[in-house]
C-alpha cells in the first residue's frame, strides 16, 4: 500500500515473508526529508525542537490542528539536511524523521499493531544489518522498534488534543513572515501561533490550569522558538553562498 507523507511502499512486516530481512541505516539515511519543510512534532520534542526550529501550529485539510517544527523557507526546502543526506550533527533530529522507514499500523485484520516498513528505502535486504525475526520469532531490535513507534504515535496524539484546544480557546492566529534572503523578500505563510495580546488576557484561573497540566510550559517554549524564523533566513542565505 502507498503510505504517508515522505513514506513511497509501506508493508507490514510479518515473519513468514520477511524471516530474512534485514535493515542496515545507511550513511544518507536522511536523503528522504530533503523535499520537507515541516515535521510533526510531540509535546516531548517542544524543549528539544524548538533551540533549533520554529515551533508552529498548522491546519490540516480536515480542520485539524498539528504541531511542526519548520525547517525551511520554502515546501521542498529542508536546510537541515545536506545534499549527501546528513542531518546537521548540531541539531536535533525530530522522531518523526528518527522513525524513518518505519511507522506504526495494524495487521490487515485489525486485530492488533502491527510495525510496517518502506519498501522503497535502500537499507532493507538480506545480507548484512539488523534483523527483524530470528528463530521465527520478533527479534529484540523488532520489540523495541515496536515500542518506540506505540509511544510515539501516543504522544503525537497528545500534541494534536494540545493544539486544537489552543485553537478552541482562540489562542491562535494564522500567520506570515516575510523574510528577506539575497535581497530578495519571500513570505513564509500557512502557520499558525499563539497570539501574544490574547495569550496576556488570559485569566488567572485559566493561567493557573495551563501551568499545572503542563500547557503554560509548552506555549512559552513555542513563543520563544519564533525567533528561530530569521535564524532560518541566515542559514539559507550562508548555505547558497557555499
Amino acid at each position: 500500500m502507498s503510505g504517508p507523507m515522505l513514506y513511497e511502499r509501506t508493508v507490514a512486516l510479518n515473519k513468514t515473508e520477511h524471516h530474512d530481512l534485514k535493515i542496515n541505516i545507511r550513511d544518507n539515511h536522511y536523503e528522504f526529508a530533503r523535499t520537507t519543510n515541516a515535521m510533526p512534532l510531540s509535546i516531548s520534542e517542544f524543549a528539544d525542537a524548538s533551540r533549533n526550529y520554529p515551533v508552529v501550529f498548522i491546519q490540516s485539510e480536515e480542520n485539524q490542528f498539528h504541531v511542526v517544527a519548520l525547517m525551511g523557507l520554502e515546501n521542498a526546502s529542508n536546510l537541515f539536511v545536506s545534499p549527501e543526506g546528513s542531518w546537521d550533527k548540531d541539531a536535533y533530529i525530530p522522531g518523526f524523521a528518527r522513525r524513518y522507514p518505519f511507522i506504526l499500523g495494524t495487521t490487515e485484520d485489525k486485530s492488533s499493531l502491527a510495525v510496517y516498513v518502506d519498501e522503497s528505502y535502500s537499507g532493507l535486504g538480506k545480507d548484512d544489518g539488523l534483523a527483524f525475526f530470528e528463530n521465527g520469532e520478533e527479534s529484540a531490535y523488532l520489540k523495541q522498534l515496536m515500542e518506540f513507534l506505540r509511544a510515539y504515535q501516543n504522544e503525537i496524539s497528545v500534541s494534536q488534543k494540545f493544539a486544537s484546544r489552543l485553537y478552541k480557546m482562540g489562542l491562535l492566529e494564522a500567520r506570515s513572515i516575510t523574510v528577506t534572503q539575497d535581497g530578495e523578500d519571500k513570505v513564509l505563510s500557512g502557520f499558525w501561533v499563539v497570539n501574544d495580546e490574547k495569550f496576556d488576557k488570559l485569566d488567572d484561573k485559566m493561567v493557573v490550569e495551563l501551568f499545572h497540566n503542563g500547557a503554560l510550559a509548552l506555549i512559552e517554549l513555542h513563543r520563544a522558538s519564533l525567533g528561530n524564523i530569521q535564524n532560518l533566513a541566515r542559514r539559507a542565505e550562508r548555505l547558497t553562498t557555499k
